[in-house]
């Protein structure tokens, strides 16, 4: 007996391999739904996180701060158009996954170096995964306006990720 699962279904689930990290060490390209989840939940965390740095950190902290919160804003404003103007046809998810924030909320019971240590070791992690997402995605996607999207805010996360590295120097 064949079983066949239905295509609207799959496509609407995160892939086993994209959440267990598999597809990122070999350079698969994530699905669209699996890019667009991620993306935005990323985009989600970058602004949460920031706007506690904006309160908490150092002037260095602040101010990269208030970066990430204007540009992450304006990812989140283009990705969630190409969603609802029916160019990427997937669901867009409206609240961070429990990983990201159970980070903000440890990010939230934190102060002064630990706050500092925390805030910017995250934001390495975070810009790092985010290159490695967006540079699959951009190279091999399979929805051409989200390849475009990718590949135009790509050179954007890698600053982010250079200005992240730069935080405790």
């Amino acid at each position: 007996m064949l079983y066949v699962l239905p295509l609207a279904a799959a496509a609407q689930t995160p892939s086993v391999p994209e959440r267990s990290g598999v597809n990122a060490t070999i350079g698969v390209a994530p699905s669209t739904q699996d890019f667009v989840t991620k993306a935005a939940i990323s985009d989600m965390a970058e602004i949460e996180s920031s706007k506690l740095a904006v309160a908490k950190g150092d002037a260095k902290d602040k101010a990269f701060a208030e970066k990430m919160i204007k540009d992450h804003t304006e990812t989140s404003n283009e990705l969630k158009q190409l969603v609802t103007s029916g160019k990427v046809k997937v669901n867009l998810p409206t609240a961070m996954d429990t990983a990201h924030q159970s980070n903000i909320d440890k990010l939230k019971g934190l102060s002064g170096a630990e706050f500092k240590k925390a805030y910017d070791g995250m934001q390495v992690s975070a810009h790092m995964d985010a290159v490695a997402l967006f540079e699959r995605y951009a190279k091999s996607g399979d929805n051409a306006d989200l390849k475009a999207f990718a590949a135009k805010t790509l050179p954007h996360l890698q600053m982010h990720l250079k200005m992240a590295q730069d935080l405790d120097r």
